[in-house]
């Protein structure tokens, strides 16, 4: 037997579409808290000492974090090359939007307190506040126009046709639907920075943490449960006509696909899935209440807990779907239709396997080093080496 047979195809697919969502869960759970002090650098930090306490809670950390989301770019590539052909060209705009607003953040962090000048400090803050700001809210914009379907075709040599024009692919994923998406995903991730300012900074910056945290929390929770009902009474979703031979080759074509009915059709089929809803609700609420009460570490434990649940939901909710094609549903990727090779995914897991642990083992050590409060006495005492 040829070793990569050891594990059939499908399991393959299936432990990457999970591998795949716990890297970009990863990404929000831990550059997510960076993004969102990011957004609230602004109202909870007035004088400069206290923009420079909440820079400095992620300032060790900002970096590392971001590695979650290179390799969740790098999986979409080598595991799912035609999901990631498909949705960079069509969200070309709106990823160079991320790419620029993630810029600004390193640039920020690095030169922001290089010149004593309220003037270029100021600026540099509001740079921050877009690095952070932007990011969040396309993402949580991508997925409502995910859960939408995106307006392509595949051509029989599997290349992807989008209708309009580049300005007019960006702007029609300013959706209503979508916007509703965005407003949550800001919004947690702003819950989640507000966590993370009540456990890591002092005095003022903490307090205005949890109060803007807790109003974010609250925001999320109600725009959530809203796109939970527009998904069940406003919007088709996705089926496959007929059987799919889940180990078959790679090419959506061969394969019929319907739009109706609904997406929540998946908790009938797969009723354990309502773990994951019941998570996000649970966890904002709870972290609603941690932020209300000035608690610290159990409050952003819930916090991620919110995240976590949320994001699974949507995934669990669209499987085996990933990008469904609103124009002609028979060009939608899915889990069984679009992945790599058997040999390929094997490979992968592999190196997966051996390098992950790792990874985490020194994420671990890393937080482990840097734990403790930022606090006025450190900002005046290394003024010179603190952002």
């Amino acid at each position: 037997m040829i070793l990569h047979e050891l594990i059939s195809y499908d399991v393959l697919r299936v432990i990457w579409w999970v591998l795949l969502g716990v890297l970009l869960i990863g990404f929000a759970l831990t550059d997510g808290f960076d993004l969102g002090v990011g957004a609230l650098l602004p109202f909870v930090a007035r004088t400069d000492t206290e923009r420079r306490i909440a820079i400095n809670t992620v300032g060790p950390v900002w970096e590392g974090n971001q590695v979650w989301l290179i390799l969740g770019g790098g999986a979409i590539f080598a595991a799912w090359p035609t999901l990631y052909a498909v949705s960079f060209s069509g969200f070309y705009l709106a990823m160079f939007a991320v790419l620029a607003a993630l810029i600004l953040r390193p640039v920020g962090f690095k030169y922001r307190s290089k010149r004593d000048s309220e003037t270029w400090r100021s600026s540099w803050d509001w740079a921050l506040f877009v690095g952070g700001f932007v990011p969040a809210l396309i993402f949580g914009v991508a997925v409502g126009n995910v859960l939408q379907g995106v307006p392509f075709h595949l051509t029989d040599d599997l290349l992807s046709v989008y209708e309009g024009g580049t300005a007019a692919k960006f702007f029609g994923l300013l959706n209503p639907f979508a916007l509703l998406t965005g407003v949550a995903s800001v919004s947690l991730l702003v819950m989640h920075g507000g966590a993370w300012l009540s456990l890591k900074a002092t005095g003022p910056v903490a307090e205005r943490g949890r109060v803007f945290g807790s109003i974010a929390a609250l925001l999320a929770l109600a725009a959530y449960l809203l796109a939970g009902l527009w998904l069940a009474y406003g919007i088709d979703g996705y089926h496959f006509v007929g059987t799919v031979p889940t180990d078959g080759p790679s090419n959506p074509l061969l394969h019929e696909v319907a739009k109706g009915g609904s997406w929540l059709t998946a908790y009938t089929d797969r009723p354990w899935i309502v773990i994951a809803p019941v998570m996000g609700v649970m966890g904002t609420i709870l972290a609603f209440l941690g932020l209300r009460a000035g608690r610290e570490v159990s409050t952003l434990l819930y916090s991620k807990m919110a995240i976590f649940g949320m994001i699974a939901s949507v995934g669990l909710t669209m499987f085996p779907f990933i990008l469904p094609s609103s124009t002609n549903p028979t060009s939608s990727l899915s889990v069984w239709t679009s992945s790599s090779s058997h040999l390929t995914l094997f490979i992968m897991l592999v190196v997966t396997v051996v390098f992950m642990p790792i990874i985490l083992a020194y994420t671990a050590w890393v937080y482990r080093v840097l734990w403790g409060k930022v606090t006025p006495k450190d900002i005046a005492d290394s003024s010179n080496s603190l952002y």
